[in-house]
């Protein structure tokens, strides 16, 4: 039986992972949220809830106590947010952390592309480039993910690229970057250090097709 506590559960991926794990029987979530109500949703049968604040290290920390798996998919300043689950997930001894950030934040993104995802997003880099940074330095076993831009397309269809490897693509769907995370959390062993970018294949563009 794997535990996973889901750091900003209420959150638009962290929904899908949250409705994949319901249909395991070898998983058991505890789902971690500022407000409880914006769930919206009935609570899978092996799921409980904690409602508190990420900055909150006392309650942090007893959340993560039995845990097995941390996956956190936060915004604002989450490197801020990574200092703090970084510390209780060292003091509780729990080692795996899945963490969330974005593409860009290495400047991998080539070409027109890159260039335009610069200047969209650039101001967001520093935040999500200081918590990959800290979780990195960590002796924690992670997996940072850097996802393209999010559509809420009904699909799995992803590729993969590592932290020196140029980006590809331009989009890919909630639900798929949910898929690499249940099966980060599944999978058997250490997560490996590894810091991953994750697209659709088939849409490289000067930009994603929605915008």
């Amino acid at each position: 039986m794997t535990k996973t506590l889901i750091l900003g559960a209420s959150g638009q991926i962290a929904r899908h992972v949250v409705g994949m794990l319901a249909e395991r029987d070898d998983a058991e979530m505890t789902l971690f949220l500022r407000n409880v109500q914006k769930l919206g949703r009935d609570v899978p049968a092996n799921a409980r809830i904690i409602e508190g604040d990420v900055h909150n290290t006392t309650k942090l920390q007893e959340a993560m106590n039995g845990q097995d798996v941390v996956y956190a998919n936060l915004s604002g300043d989450v490197d801020t947010q990574a200092k703090t689950i970084i510390a209780a997930m060292k003091a509780s001894g729990v080692r795996k952390l899945i963490f969330c950030t974005t593409l860009g934040i290495y400047d991998e993104v080539p070409g027109k592309f890159g260039e335009w995802n610069n200047l969209e997003i650039g101001e967001y880099f520093p935040p999500y480039r200081k918590a990959a940074d800290l979780i990195e330095a960590s002796d924690l076993d992670y997996a940072i993910l850097r996802p393209a831009w999010l559509t809420d397309i009904d699909e799995v269809d992803y590729e993969t690229t590592e932290r020196n490897e140029p980006f590809k693509g331009t989009e890919i769907a909630r639900k798929s970057v949910a898929a690499v995370v249940v099966d980060l959390i599944g999978a058997p062993g250490k997560l490996g250090n590894r810091n991953i970018g994750i697209n659709k294949p088939g849409t490289d563009g000067e930009k994603p097709s929605f915008m």
